[in-house]
């Protein structure tokens, strides 16, 4: 327990989330009227949003230069059930693997050394297990779905590289996963067409509410768009 004892609250607040969607889930089930699963994967286009490039210069103590941020390229993959509850409205919890992060790139220090290079990259990389709750409505093969989505931190890691004059100066990696919160939450929302064989293409948005950040006062929160595949069997 920490001196402000909220680490034991904020544990018990997640779990009691965790059984709440658990139990909505069986709720739902009982009185669905046909359930189906599926698998699905994709690309992200992955970033962050608020204090981002603040919270890369409380890892590697980036200098007052000129510091640019973009987003990075990653994927996604997993399951789902789809829970018909009639007239083209189903519910969808899905359990999915995504990666994550954001790239910087400018002037920044690493243990003294100063270094200013167009080249000079910092990317943050995160794996999550997300779990998402959907309420999808179909219509002639359309579909619009949108939801809350609970996140778990598998790890994170940033790399470091630069160099000056065709020679490499930097390039190493550092485990950062114990400065991130182990938990994220999300609101998604997306669009897609479903074909009469199943299959299926998506394309969606991800907001994160809670901040990556862990033990500090800066907000920076993930964010990405994603298309994907699925089918359903």
């Amino acid at each position: 327990m920490d001196a402000d004892g909220c680490k034991p609250r904020l544990h018990i607040s997640m779990k009691k989330k965790i059984l709440l969607a658990a139990g909505l889930f069986i709720s739902i089930a009982t009185f669905a009227q046909r359930i189906t699963y599926g698998a699905g994967a994709g690309i992200e286009i992955a970033n962050m949003r608020g204090d981002a490039v603040k919270n890369m210069q409380q890892l590697l103590n980036f200098t007052h230069g000129i510091v640019r941020t973009r987003p990075v390229t990653g994927f996604y993959a997993g399951g789902y059930a789809n829970i018909a509850i009639g007239n083209g409205i189903s519910v969808e919890p899905g359990l999915y693997f995504a990666t994550k992060g954001y790239e910087l790139s400018g002037t920044y220090s690493v243990k003294g050394i100063d270094i200013l290079s167009t080249n000079a990259t910092a990317r943050l990389s995160s794996s999550y297990i997300e779990m998402p709750v959907l309420i999808r409505a179909q219509v002639n093969g359309f579909q619009f779905f949108a939801g809350p989505q609970i996140s778990y931190l598998s790890n994170a890691r940033v790399k470091m590289s630069a160099g000056i004059a065709g020679f490499n100066l930097l390039n190493s990696k550092m485990d950062v996963t114990s400065q991130m919160n182990r938990w994220d939450a999300a609101v998604t929302a997306g669009a897609g067409y479903q074909f009469t064989n199943g299959f299926r293409i998506t394309a969606a948005y991800n907001r994160g509410l809670s901040k990556v950040n862990a033990g500090e006062n800066i907000k920076s929160y993930n964010q990405d768009i994603r298309m994907g595949i699925g089918i359903s069997f």
